[in-house]
């Protein structure tokens, strides 16, 4: 009877394992297919679309004369660095703006931390396009900053409308709160006791900084980098009010070379050259995860 009962229950344990099972897997169906149709079939499409190409005979045939124009192309080349650049700027200071910010919310309370919180999220809540022409008429031409030192008898300053820097000003704005909010939470994982016995013993602000607080940021400076450059280099509404007509951002250049010069194959191209650069630094943030994952177990 005891072995009966026993191994009614090892089947009752396992149908309700698999039931759960059914049950995890048709949540997660729907958003696995929204990720196939919406994001990994138009990805597969696009580099199948700019390799693969129709001879005269109607066959099919590999060509990568598309990147070779795109790598060969002092434009393209131009716009390609001027985003790099961008990105690479705006990530940077993200991080030296951000990480001060942080500090004082871990480790101060009270109304005044309270508000610093409040403005340092406020971005997240203007709509890109808003912040574009509120920067233009404050940092443009006959703006407010113009207004102001015209007032007092100052010499205009030169503006960074229409420059490779107006980007840089809106962008970083924009990006961060969530900067903010990442490096926050990853400060909330260093216990007080440890920034305590380190000034216990005679240490310094500086000196708890460099070694309690930084060496345990690495992953949190990792997860907020990678995300500030994905947005960041696919940006558009930002660099096309903001930014110089050449060289241009590529999300403006994959957007005239699609409408304007009516060219889908190069704008393809543009497209997935792209990605693979977000692939390249979206790299660090899965690995990133992963690393905490195995660390966790």
């Amino acid at each position: 009877m005891a072995a009966v009962t026993s191994a009614e229950q090892q089947s009752r344990t396992g149908n309700r394992a698999t039931g759960t099972g059914l049950i995890g897997l048709s949540l997660v169906a729907l958003p696995i297919l929204l990720l196939a149709w919406l994001i990994i079939y138009p990805i597969f499409s696009a580099i199948s679309g700019t390799l693969i190409a129709t001879g005269p005979d109607g066959g099919w045939h590999l060509s990568t004369a598309s990147y070779r124009f795109f790598f060969s192309d002092a434009y393209s080349l131009a716009n390609l660095g001027i985003t790099l650049w961008t990105t690479a700027v705006c990530a940077v200071l993200l991080l030296l703006i951000g990480v001060p910010i942080a500090l004082y919310l871990r480790f101060s309370s009270g109304r005044l931390a309270s508000y610093v919180q409040a403005l340092a999220i406020f971005p997240m809540f203007v709509p890109s396009i808003i912040l574009s022409y509120a920067l233009i008429r404050t940092i443009g031409p006959n703006g407010t900053v113009d207004l102001l030192l015209n007032a007092v008898g100052l010499p205009k300053l030169p503006t960074p409308y229409l420059t490779p820097w107006g980007p840089v000003i809106g962008l970083v704005w924009d990006n961060l709160p969530l900067t903010v909010l990442m490096l926050t939470a990853g400060l909330g994982a260093i216990s007080n006791n440890a920034v305590e016995a380190a000034r216990d013993v005679g240490a310094r602000p500086m000196q708890v900084f460099l070694h309690i607080i930084l060496p345990r940021m690495g992953n949190s400076f990792l997860v907020a980098s990678s995300f500030a450059i994905l947005g960041i280099f696919s940006a558009f509404t930002l660099p096309y009010l903001l930014g110089p007509a050449s060289p241009e951002m590529m999300g403006p250049f994959m957007q005239r070379t699609f409408g304007d010069l009516n060219d889908p194959l190069n704008a393809t191209t543009q497209a997935v050259i792209s990605f693979g650069f977000c692939l390249f630094f979206g790299a660090f943030y899965v690995y990133s995860i992963a690393r905490n994952q195995e660390k966790g177990r």
